[in-house]
């Protein structure tokens, strides 16, 4: 298989999320007690992937204690955006780091399990010929909320809208891309082009393959979303949870805030 390294978004301010992300980057948020990048991550390394770059920006220095002191350091890198690129700047911004290989380029703030061996395998050997981006895609009750994809009999994207006010479908971006060298290419010769689903994306149509991820897709965005994903089956760690990190996390007050938001909706 090709090298593919992997680049997750996750600095954002998680502000739909308050006040359980005032102390915590929404990245870190425990789902099932764990930090939801750790399952990022752990699905990164089972498929493979040669090494991956993770944005920084919110209560960065917890994100890059947790980058640096885990099991998996040397294998992570953390990018620090003094202020946020948006999610083609940043690809933009580590386009040097990305060049001659395929990118696994993921919204790192969603609660998502997918085989991404399969993924991987389908983007290499599977897609249809002239596309450069394969999308994981999934099935929404909530497609107004979503970007909504229109594929055609090969599953290439012919049209996307973001958040439309009547859904054509229920098919939805997933936000976790497998892009050929010539899209990381394009990006990093624009620098006006700030947005990947706004502007890279409706670039590409036509040349974009769909992949559909049939396990668990969850934008926890919000505290209902992310309370629901709670009871969702929890995927086994790649790395030993009794490292200090993990002990001295165990006790951060979000885990206690995220009880009392649960108990006081039951």
């Amino acid at each position: 298989m090709s090298e593919v390294r992997g680049l997750l978004l996750a600095a954002g301010l998680g502000t739909r999320l308050r006040p359980l992300t005032k102390d915590c980057p929404k990245c870190l948020v425990p789902i099932g007690g764990r930090p939801l990048l750790d399952t990022w991550l752990c699905s990164l390394h089972r498929c493979g992937i040669s090494s991956v770059w993770v944005n920084l920006h919110h209560h960065r220095e917890m994100v890059e204690s947790f980058l640096f002191r885990r099991p998996f350091r040397g294998w992570t890198n953390g990018v620090v955006e003094e202020s946020l690129l948006g999610t083609a700047g940043t690809l933009r911004q580590n386009a040097g780091r990305l060049a001659n290989c395929r990118t696994l380029f993921a919204h790192a703030d969603n609660w998502c399990q997918a085989d991404m061996s399969v993924f991987l395998n389908f983007h290499e050997h599977h897609r249809p010929t002239g596309t450069v981006i394969t999308m994981m895609t999934f099935r929404t009750d909530v497609p107004e909320t979503c970007g909504i994809v229109e594929v055609d009999d090969l599953g290439i994207v012919q049209d996307f809208v973001e958040k439309p006010t009547l859904p054509s479908s229920s098919l939805a971006n997933g936000a976790v891309y497998l892009l050929e060298p010539e899209v990381v290419d394009w990006v990093s010769k624009r620098p006006k082009v700030t947005d990947f689903s706004n502007q890279v994306i409706p670039h590409f149509v036509g040349r974009i393959a769909t992949w559909e991820n049939k396990g668990i897709h969850r934008d926890i965005g919000t505290l209902s979303s992310l309370l629901a994903a709670q009871a969702d089956p929890y995927p086994e760690p790649c790395w030993p949870q009794d490292d200090a990190w993990m002990l001295s996390y165990a006790r951060h007050p979000v885990h206690k805030a995220l009880a009392n938001s649960t108990a006081s909706t039951q």
